[in-house]
C-alpha cells in the first residue's frame, strides 16, 4: 500500500525566480521556467545537496555545519501573499522581495502543508515538503527599499503565511501554467506532538 497517497487538490505555478547570488541581494528575478537537478534549481543560490546550518536548527547544530539541504526551493501562495499585503496595506507584495523561487494559486492553506507531503508536476518532477517557512526581517530590508515605512510591518504581517521550503526528489521542469499535484503521508499526526511542543515552550 502506498505510504503517499494522492489528493484532490492541486496548485497552479504563476510565478517563478532564482536568486543568483544571495550574498549581493535577496530578491529573486522572475524567469519563465526552471530546471530541477537533485541540488535545487539551477543557476539558484540557496540550491546545493548541501547548506550551512542556520538559526532555524540551532538546537541541533552549531551555525555553519554543512547539513543536507531541504531549502533548495521556496514556496508561497497567491493567496498568502494578498493576505500579507492586505495586512501591510500594501496593493501587493512582489514575490521577488522575499527571494521567493514558487508562487502558487488554489492551494489552500499551503504554509501548514505536512512535512514530507510531495508537489508533483506534469513531467513528474517532485518537491518534498521540508517544513513551513519562518517569517525573517530579511525581506522587510527589500520591502523597505521598495515600500518607504513598511518593512517593518512585514515580519508580523507573514506569520503563518511565509510558505514552505522544499527539495527535490524527482528531476524535471517546472514552468508557469503547471500544475501541481499535491501527495500527503498516509500517517495520523504524531500523539505526542502537543507534549513535546510544550516542553519547548516550557524551556524557553
Amino acid at each position: 500500500m502506498p505510504a503517499l497517497i494522492p489528493t484532490r487538490f492541486a496548485a497552479t505555478v504563476t510565478w517563478l525566480g532564482t536568486v543568483a547570488d544571495r550574498d549581493a541581494a535577496l530578491a529573486s528575478a522572475p524567469v519563465e521556467r526552471l530546471e530541477l537537478g537533485f541540488d535545487g534549481p539551477v543557476g539558484e543560490a540557496h540550491g546545493g545537496l548541501t547548506r550551512p546550518a542556520c538559526s532555524r536548527v540551532a538546537a541541533l547544530y552549531p551555525r555553519d555545519t554543512s547539513i543536507r539541504n531541504t531549502r533548495q526551493l521556496t514556496v508561497v501562495s497567491a493567496e498568502d501573499l494578498a493576505a500579507i499585503a492586505a495586512a501591510m496595506e500594501l496593493d501587493a507584495i512582489d514575490p521577488a522581495w522575499l527571494g521567493a523561487t514558487v508562487v502558487v494559486e488554489g492551494m489552500p492553506d499551503l504554509s501548514h502543508l505536512p512535512p514530507s507531503a510531495r508537489l508533483q508536476g506534469p513531467d513528474g518532477v517532485t518537491l518534498v515538503v521540508d517544513m513551513e517557512n519562518r517569517p525573517c526581517q530579511l525581506p522587510a530590508k527589500v520591502i523597505e527599499a521598495a515600500r518607504p515605512g513598511k518593512g517593518r510591518a512585514f515580519k508580523p504581517a507573514a506569520a503563518g503565511r511565509r510558505g514552505i521550503t522544499a527539495w527535490v526528489e524527482r528531476e524535471g521542469r517546472l514552468q508557469i501554467g503547471d500544475q501541481l499535484r499535491l501527495f500527503v503521508p498516509d500517517q495520523p499526526a504524531w500523539a505526542y506532538i502537543g507534549e513535546a511542543r510544550g516542553a519547548r515552550q516550557a524551556a524557553e
